[in-house]
């Protein structure tokens, strides 16, 4: 399959799950019976408004980024401005997160929108090449299309999880009782409770797995190789298991690998696919290309 296929493919599956994610928001309101089928439908509608308009702001608010100009950092100016060239892409806005982990994420709803923030962790312990492996890949997210949709999915999650959360503290406090109108209310609140945050994350998870691979090989592609970004993946995974990095979990799905420490089945149900599997990709790419390394 070509990477324009692939982008199809992609953006077509990423679409209907955000679809998914906002038809499990009315469903709740459905099971919950009474008025909040109307609450929640309204809500679904706000929250996919907000996305597309304020989706960038609230990512990097949750991660605590903040601008920075070019005067302030020129060696990431003077190779995102590189790496938008090569990519025919426009300048992003640049932001940094104060957090000595090494990682990075893209957001933004379009190209002509779009804002790269990465740790300051990233500038100071990857070499350049490396460093120039990561921002090919958030590259390759705005050039594939697909950092909207990924905030979106990381916003109604997020949402999804949190009313769960105040359900159950309605559930135990009384909020709820068998007398409601519709005697689906209570079977509707344990199901919302126990079920609609597993379902959230695994609508999630099949958002961001394929969009990651995807990324990895636009990012390969603007590089002219993978051996960079597969390095830079290597030195990523030692920094997550050694430096903790302070972020809301609804946005962790869009960092160019988990900022959290996860082991056994944690990792089954992580939004990005398994390490290892990434970078065999990337030097397979590079085999194909007939780049070869000692």
């Amino acid at each position: 399959m070509s990477i324009t296929q692939a982008r199809f493919t992609t953006q077509l599956r990423t679409w209907v799950l955000i679809a998914a994610l906002t038809g499990l928001l009315i469903a709740i309101g459905a099971l919950l019976g009474g008025s909040f089928i109307y609450i929640f439908a309204v809500f679904a509608v706000l929250m996919n408004v907000v996305g597309y308009w304020f989706s960038d702001k609230i990512a990097l608010a949750a991660s605590r980024a903040k601008p920075v100009s070019e005067q302030e950092a020129p060696a990431l100016y003077k190779i995102l401005r590189d790496l938008t060239a090569r990519a025919d892409l426009p300048m992003p806005r640049v932001y940094t997160i104060p957090s000595d982990q090494p990682n990075a994420f893209a957001t933004g709803r379009n190209a002509k929108h779009a804002a790269v923030a990465v740790t300051e962790g990233l500038m100071k312990y990857l070499p350049e090449d490396q460093i120039r492996g990561v921002l090919a890949h958030e590259l390759g997210h705005v050039k594939n299309h697909d950092i909207l949709v990924t905030t979106i999915a990381a916003m109604v999650a997020g949402a999804i999880s949190a009313i769960a959360n105040i359900l159950q503290f309605s559930f135990l406090f009384g909020g709820f009782s068998e007398d409601d109108e519709n005697p689906l209310a209570f079977v509707g609140l344990i199901a919302t409770v126990i079920l609609a945050p597993i379902g959230a994350a695994l609508l999630q998870l099949a958002v961001s797995r394929q969009r990651e691979f995807l990324a990895d090989a636009t990012g390969a592609r603007i590089l002219g190789t993978g051996e960079p970004l597969a390095e830079a993946l290597e030195t990523l995974e030692k920094g997550v298991q050694a430096v903790p990095l302070q972020v809301n979990p609804a946005v962790a799905s869009l960092y160019i690998i988990h900022p959290f420490r996860g082991q056994g089945i944690q990792n089954l149900f992580s939004t990005h696919p398994p390490l290892v599997e990434r970078i065999r990709r990337l030097r397979e790419y590079d085999a194909a290309q007939g780049i070869h390394y000692g």
